[in-house]
């Protein structure tokens, strides 16, 4: 049975901080009676800054939101869990544009099409759009999201685009026409737009935000929609088959089923579960159980006594020496020295 966590509460909440220009929504919002709430955390008394820490379904997430322009909120997003569900339908005229910085975010619309980000990657969808789960399936995600009120900032747009004469309520039309999420692939500009935000000073913050959000609305602006190719769109039966497959495939590890097997074991179509997994978990299945089997491996290594010959057992390694060649590749050290090294660091890869 599904459980509703504290994004449906958030995001209900956001909407109603941008519908108040950001002025003093953030702290009137009874938000710490919310089901799933660990902590609201109020940065400063003029509400410019609030972090949401959230309790999801394995694991927790951080959202730390900035109101940057009334109308316009800067939000950093990290979550170390797989997914998080919320109820209820969010207005159409709020737009959210986000970057995936590390991980992959998966999100499905009311289309019933599901939709992955991979690093890089950038999206803009109304906040309607979004059915009730947003996924992580690696289990860690890191991005910025910049959600706008289109109302509210065109009739107090930021400096430039008012001396630019740019309606930023064509945007919607531009990127959102008959409901469509715009998905825009890992590219240098959005690179140089986001990159810099992961660092910003503290004492710079607020005119940097302002600058850096000036400037990506003028990029989008720029961009021509008709000359983007598009990430794709997998059904939510695809999507369902695959994450069991995936479930089936981490939880032992010493099995190696083929393709094949796994396709008629399924009833899905080859070319079909090879594409699918590769959108939803980022690789082809090969080479994400190689470096998935080695992960756990060197968590092995750390943490226990076992030797290397019995931990490449457990992960699905007959040959010490093919196990061996496989650590290598992924860490560009021996199983060995890597166990020097880190056999006091419990920390993962």
């Amino acid at each position: 049975m599904k459980k509703t966590y504290i994004i449906k509460d958030a995001r209900r909440i956001l909407e109603e901080q941008i519908r108040n220009n950001g002025r003093d929504a953030m702290n009137e919002n009874p938000i710490t009676n919310a089901k799933g709430l660990s902590a609201v955390i109020p940065e400063d008394n003029d509400g410019y800054c609030t972090v949401y820490k959230m309790d999801c379904a394995d694991g927790l997430g951080l959202m730390t939101v900035y109101q940057v322009y009334p109308g316009i909120q800067l939000i950093y997003n990290d979550f170390e869990t797989t997914s998080c569900y919320w109820d209820g339908n969010l207005d159409k005229n709020i737009l959210e544009i986000n970057h995936c910085r590390e991980g992959r975010e998966g999100s499905k619309l009311l289309s019933g099409s599901c939709l992955y980000l991979g690093e890089g990657d950038l999206s803009i969808h109304t906040m309607d759009n979004c059915a009730s789960e947003m996924s992580f399936p690696l289990k860690h995600y890191r991005g910025i999201s910049v959600v706008i009120d289109l109302e509210v900032v065109s009739q107090n747009p930021p400096g430039i685009l008012a001396d630019s004469g740019i309606d930023i309520t064509d945007f919607k039309n531009k990127f959102c026409e008959n409901g469509t999420c715009f998905v825009m692939r890992a590219k240098d500009e959005i690179e140089h737009i986001f990159s810099e935000l992961y660092s910003v000073p503290d004492c710079l913050q607020k005119p940097y935000f302002m600058l850096k959000v000036q400037e990506l609305l003028l990029f989008l602006y720029m961009v021509d929609v008709k000359k983007e190719k598009q990430r794709e769109l997998y059904t939510s039966p695809q999507v369902e088959i695959v994450r069991e497959i995936h479930k089936r495939l981490i939880s032992n590890l010493q099995e190696r089923p083929t393709i094949e097997e796994l396709s008629k074991e399924y009833l899905i179509n080859t070319a079909t579960l090879k594409d699918t997994f590769k959108g939803v978990y980022g690789q082809p299945i090969g080479a994400y159980m190689k470096e998935y089997r080695i992960k756990q491996a060197a968590v092995l290594l750390r943490q226990t006594q076992a030797t290397i010959a019995e931990i490449a057992n457990q992960v699905g390694y007959e040959n010490q020496s093919k196990f061996a060649t496989a650590f290598r590749d992924i860490f560009k050290i021996a199983p060995a020295e890597y166990r020097k090294q880190n056999s006091s660091d419990g920390g993962l890869p």
